[in-house]
């Protein structure tokens, strides 16, 4: 959805000298641009919040929303950069500290999948531009995008240094090799799958339904409680009319133990 300061490189005897700004060694602050809209937020807190919950055992991943991507050794302003809405790297540090990807201070690594989230202004260039620069440079095996308005969602992967569509499975879902989930629709949102179907729930949603199960297993403690109180009183009743008609019988001469 976003798209982060993408100037043309300078032209031959044309110099901008206010454009020829080299990036100090480690000091590559991000440089995106606010979200568009509070769905685009959602969306990609979602993203990202769903994974780092289902991956809190791991490591060896980084995934991050709107943050630039640096892959130029020599860094200017005048030189193309990129800003996924949302990406994963994976086999690196989980450093949360990072103030953006940048590529040569990474090993060389890319992202192993993003996710464009798109947007009447960039949508265009997230469906041809973006994607030829994920497909020719960046070489990310996994690029998505999705619309929050229309729901469009569509998926590629690298096959011989080529963008294939994705399969879509019978719900719809479109499967990511790399993150060994699926992506697919969810009440309006793009959520993750498991490969057994189940939805890959947030830190929020996992709380709510550890708080739901909770009060499920307080009622059915509760309801055990209840049942176990009336099968008391209902053999202490039974008791009681056994014992009534003992002495009923006696009354008329008959003693039931001694028949019994």
């Amino acid at each position: 959805m976003t798209s982060s300061l993408t100037l043309n490189p300078v032209t031959e005897n044309k110099v901008d000298t206010c454009h020829e700004i080299m990036y100090p060694q480690g000091e590559f602050w991000s440089d995106e641009p606010p979200l568009e809209t509070y769905q685009h937020l959602q969306q990609i807190i979602i993203l990202l919040k769903s994974l780092q919950w289902l991956w809190q055992d791991k490591q060896d991943y980084f995934c991050a929303g709107n943050l630039t991507i640096y892959y130029s050794p020599n860094q200017k302003k005048s030189e193309y950069f990129r800003g996924p809405d949302f990406f994963v790297v994976l086999n690196t540090t989980n450093d949360e500290t990072r103030k953006s990807w940048v590529v040569w201070e990474e090993g060389g690594k890319y992202p192993n999948v993003i996710v464009e989230i798109l947007s009447d202004s960039t949508a265009k260039f997230d469906r041809d531009g973006k994607k030829a620069i994920y497909q020719d440079i960046f070489r990310t095996p996994d690029y998505f995008w999705f619309d929050p308005f229309t729901l469009e969602f569509q998926g590629f992967t690298l096959i011989s240094g080529t963008y294939q569509p994705i399969k879509a499975n019978e719900k719809g879902w479109l499967y990511s090799e790399q993150l060994e989930l699926y992506l697919g629709l969810h009440e309006g949102k793009l959520r993750y799958f498991t490969p057994n179907g189940e939805l890959v729930a947030t830190p929020e949603e996992s709380a709510m339904e550890e708080r739901q199960q909770a009060q499920i297993e307080r009622q059915q403690k509760e309801l055990a409680k209840q049942q176990a109180q009336i099968e008391r009183q209902q053999k202490e009743l039974a008791l009681q009319e056994i014992a009534q008609l003992k002495e009923k019988l006696k009354q008329l001469g008959i003693n039931l133990d001694e028949i019994i």
